[in-house]
C-alpha cells in the first residue's frame, strides 16, 4: 500500500463538526481504502464518502496471559489501522473486569496517542456516574491538546454493582449524577470559570487548566440501551451512540426513538451517528464462525455474568442465549462479500455512518486479529462505499 498523509486544518483551534482526519494515499495504489470526508447527508442518503470505520480495542484478556506481550501486539494493531486508514480508536472503561485482565482506559489512550497521528480517539464510553466533572474534563482536554485535536467524548451510565459499590456511588442516583456531569463537563470546557453546585460536587468558579483543541468541545456521544436512555442522549448529546448487543431489528426501532426525541428537543439528526457492532471476516460465513465462536462466545457469557442483558430492551435482553441463536441478525460475520453487504444494510436501515468495530474478544490470537483487520481495510470497505 501507498504511504499515507494526513490532512488537518491549519490554525490552533477547529470545530468538533470535523469528522474525521482527511488521509490522502499518494503514488499508483489503487487500493485507497481511508479517505474520510465531512459528512453529507443529500436526498436521504449518505454519499459513499461519508462512510467511516473505527476499531474498538477491549483489551481483555483471561488472567492466565501475559499482558506485556498483549499490550505489545495491541500496539501493533494500532499502528496497523493507522497506517490503513481507518478513522477511530476506541476503549472502554471498566473497573474489576474478573475474570479478565484489561487496561485502564486513560492510560491506554494516552500511549496510543503517541503510536498514531491520525486515528481520532474515541473514550467509549466513560462511566461517568462514576466520576466528578472536573477530573474528567480536565483529563480530555489535557488528552485533545496533547493529540492535536482527536478525542471523542463517550459517556454511560454504567451499570455493575461491583463498580457502583466500589465507588460509593448508589444505583439510584446514577442518572442525576451522570446528566450533571455531562453539563458540568461542558461547561468547563467553554467556559472562563464555572460556579455550579451539582447533587453530588460543587464549582466554585473552578476552570480546566487546558482547554480541549477542538471548539466548542469535544464530541459528545452518549451510549444508551434502554429507550429512555436514548431520549436522554437525544436532549443531552452530539449524538447517540448505539450499543453492539442488540439485534438490529431492535436498534431500527430505537433509531425511530432517537428521532422522535431529537425532533421534541428541536435537534436535528446528527451529522455524525456512531455504533458498534462485532465483526469477523474469513474467506467464507462457516470459516468465520468457526474461527472466532470460542473467542466471541466467551465475551458474551461474561457480559452475561456481569448483567449487561438486565440494561437491555424488553425482548432482547438475554445475552445467555446458544451461541447459534445469540449470532443472529446482531453481529456483521462472514466473507468479505457477506460482511459488506451486512454493513451496507445495516447503514441504510438506521443511518449509523461511523461504525466502530470489535474484532477480538478474550484469548483470541493475533494473527487472526491482524487477518481480520487487512480483510476489512483491503476488500469490505471498499465494497460497502461502492454499494452505498
Amino acid at each position: 500500500m501507498a504511504p499515507l498523509s494526513a490532512a488537518r486544518p491549519q490554525g490552533s483551534r477547529f470545530s468538533s463538526a470535523r469528522v474525521g482526519v482527511k488521509i490522502t494515499c499518494e503514488g499508483q495504489d489503487s487500493l485507497c481504502t481511508g479517505v474520510i470526508f465531512q459528512m453529507q447527508y443529500i436526498a436521504g442518503r449518505y454519499t459513499v464518502s461519508d462512510i467511516q470505520f473505527g476499531l474498538m480495542i477491549r483489551g481483555q484478556f483471561p488472567q492466565e496471559e501475559d499482558m506485556r506481550v498483549r499490550f505489545d501486539e495491541m500496539v501493533e494493531q494500532v499502528r496497523l489501522i493507522d497506517r490503513l486508514g481507518f478513522a477511530s480508536l476506541t476503549k472502554g472503561m471498566h473497573y474489576s473486569s474478573h475474570p479478565l485482565q484489561s487496561f485502564n482506559q486513560l492510560v491506554f489512550h494516552s500511549r496510543m496517542a503517541a503510536e498514531s497521528s491520525n486515528l481520532r480517539l474515541n473514550f467509549g464510553i466513560i462511566l461517568l456516574s462514576l466520576h466528578k466533572p472536573l477530573d474528567i474534563a480536565e483529563q480530555l482536554a489535557s488528552l485533545d491538546v496533547m493529540s492535536g485535536g482527536r478525542v471523542i467524548f463517550g459517556a454511560a451510565l454504567g451499570y455493575r454493582e461491583v463498580e457502583l459499590a466500589a465507588f460509593g456511588v448508589q444505583r439510584k442516583q446514577i442518572v442525576r449524577r451522570f446528566t450533571e456531569n455531562i453539563e458540568a463537563i461542558k461547561r468547563l470546557w467553554t467556559e472562563d470559570t464555572v460556579s455550579m453546585k451539582g447533587s453530588f460536587f460543587e464549582l466554585l468558579d473552578a476552570n480546566v487548566s487546558v482547554k480541549p483543541i477542538q471548539t466548542p468541545h469535544p464530541p459528545v456521544w452518549i451510549g444508551a440501551n434502554a429507550d429512555p436512555a436514548i431520549e436522554r442522549a437525544a436532549r443531552i448529546g452530539d449524538c447517540w451512540y448505539v450499543n453492539p448487543h442488540n439485534r438490529m431489528d431492535t436498534i431500527q426501532h430505537q433509531v425511530d426513538v432517537y428521532k422522535r426525541a431529537l425532533d421534541a428537543a428541536g435537534k436535528p439528526f446528527p451529522k455524525e451517528f456512531p455504533g458498534r457492532r462485532e465483526c469477523f471476516v474469513a474467506g467464507s460465513r462457516d470459516e468465520a464462525i468457526r474461527l472466532c465462536r470460542p473467542y466471541l462466545a466467551k465475551k458474551y457469557e461474561v457480559y452475561h455474568s456481569w448483567g449487561q442483558d438486565k440494561v437491555m430492551p424488553d425482548g432482547d435482553n438475554d445475552l445467555g442465549l446458544d451461541f447459534d441463536e445469540l449470532i443472529k441478525d446482531r453481529f456483521f460475520l462472514g466473507g468479505p462479500d457477506e460482511v459488506a453487504e451486512q454493513i451496507i444494510a445495516y447503514t441504510k436501515q438506521t443511518g449509523i455512518n461511523h461504525h466502530v468495530l470489535s474484532c477480538q474478544w478474550p484469548g483470541m490470537p493475533q494473527n487472526m486479529v491482524l487477518d481480520t483487520l487487512q480483510l476489512l481495510a483491503e476488500e469490505v470497505f471498499p465494497r460497502v462505499r461502492q454499494g452505498m
